[in-house]
């Protein structure tokens, strides 16, 4: 019997593991694929719009050759971690179920059973694209992630979406040599990008470089081409490849599945309270799962305080 169980390989399932550590609760995290699995599916290139201090937890130094650590950082960071505390965590194993029981919980993975006392999902939003809902999105063409840059070497790009993501995703295959077409629902670039991402797509717009279509959407996609919606009408245009960078979302789907509850707005929160246990007793949130479809209001810098709070919680009861 576990006194705690984790939901989540990310820098906040690591929290919350090294706030179980220092209470002396008998615990271990469950991850569904690798140690901090979203940031190892991030851009291959991606630096942090945050700094390294700001991304510290459990007292192990982040250091990083510049101000604003890179993804391959990052994953070195998180696993000098993960061996300074000598936390518990069993990658590739999918959680299935998670079965409340009279004193405990039951959780089943693709590999075992496990009994817990209490809960912890930290499962982030990284795993969920938020789809275009357009006829050809499933297409082998069509991408929700991105990786580099060489692959896409030569070939009609079109990227959907503004923000950090599809900025940075526009410049880096325009730079390597892609032929990159922007798609836009809004009539301008999304105003929080990087500071030093944003004069630089606007001005690759403005020149002619990479061009775009503000106040448009993708009606249609197929094999070799796609139709837009654009203000002045559809235009369809040749296109190899599409990345829709358009956000992600929580797995709302495995926190009903469990019984969490969700607001019915759109917003979408999952309940929980201050100190992040959800409608179910002894089950908690941890991190950015906590905003629902609030994608941009938490992060790991704001979030690494989440586990100290559930675990006095869990020691509070006790």
């Amino acid at each position: 019997m576990l006194d705690l169980l984790i939901i989540g390989g990310g820098p906040t399932g690591i929290s919350c593991g090294i706030a179980a550590k220092k209470a002396g609760l008998n615990f271990t995290i469950i991850e569904k694929e690798v140690l901090v699995n979203s940031i190892f599916h991030f851009p291959t290139n991606m630096t942090f719009f945050s700094t390294s201090k700001l991304l510290e937890i459990g007292g192990v130094p982040f250091i990083s050759h510049t101000d604003k650590p890179t993804r391959r950082e990052a994953l070195e960071y998180y696993r000098r971690i993960v061996d300074t505390w000598k936390l518990p965590i069993q990658t590739y194993e999918p959680v299935e179920e998670v079965i409340q029981k009279e004193n405990c919980y039951e959780v089943q993975t693709s590999k075992k059973t496990y009994q817990a006392k209490h809960v912890v999902v930290a499962s982030g939003f990284y795993d969920v694209p938020r789809m275009l809902g357009v006829e050809g999105e499933d297409l082998t063409k069509v991408r929700h992630y991105y990786d580099e840059a060489h692959p896409y070497i030569g070939k009609k790009i079109i990227v959907v979406g503004a923000a950090n993501s599809g900025c940075d995703v526009a410049l880096e295959l325009w730079q390597k040599g892609a032929e990159v077409t922007m798609v836009i629902r809004k009539p301008h670039i999304y105003p929080k990008v990087k500071y030093w991402i944003k004069p630089n797509i606007e001005n690759r717009i403005k020149e002619g470089s990479i061009p775009a279509y503000f106040s448009s959407t993708i009606e249609k996609i197929t094999a070799d081409s796609v139709l837009i919606n654009t203000p002045d009408g559809q235009l369809e245009i040749e296109n190899d490849f599409v990345f829709a960078m358009t956000g992600y979302q929580p797995n709302f789907d495995f926190l009903r599945k469990i019984g969490i509850e969700i607001s019915a707005d759109a917003e979408r929160i999952p309940t929980h309270n201050e100190y992040f246990e959800t409608n179910l007793p002894n089950l908690y949130l941890a991190g950015v799962v906590c905003a629902g479809m609030q994608t941009s209001k938490l992060f790991i810098e704001n979030t690494r305080e989440h586990g100290e709070v559930i675990v006095e919680d869990i020691l509070r009861k006790q």
